[in-house]
């Protein structure tokens, strides 16, 4: 049987590793050694950030929407429970929205989760 050599395949999964260490500090982005456990754990990181990230989106609407609510003389919590009763699907996101650019509107919604309620 011939004998199978591992110095291309090893050169090949080194390359990888060192173009996703591109613009590291030190010998984190020129040696292997250093680069590989940071690489991983950069890998790591920004998978928690994108888990993250839609936590702090959805904390950032609720915190417009609830001062925009709170404006409009009812808090968050009653004006949600308005909205659902009424049968008024919007997500936070355009609620959000509309509390920024739609004001009349978004005053509109509160009363209307007012009478709900």
């Amino acid at each position: 049987m011939a004998r199978v050599k591992k110095g291309v395949n090893a050169h090949k999964r080194h390359k990888k590793i060192l173009k996703q260490a591109k613009g590291f500090y030190g010998r984190r982005k020129n040696t292997f050694r250093a680069a590989n456990p940071a690489v991983m754990r950069s890998l790591r990181s920004a998978y928690i950030g994108r888990k993250n990230k839609k936590r702090e989106y959805r904390r950032l609407w609720i915190a417009r929407i609830n001062a925009a609510t709170r404006a409009n003389g009812i808090s968050y919590s009653k004006f949600m429970n308005g909205l659902k009763k009424s049968g008024i699907e919007i997500n936070r996101k355009m609620l959000s929205e509309m509390a920024i650019y739609d004001t009349a509107g978004f005053a509109q919604l509160c009363e209307t989760a007012k009478k709900a309620i």
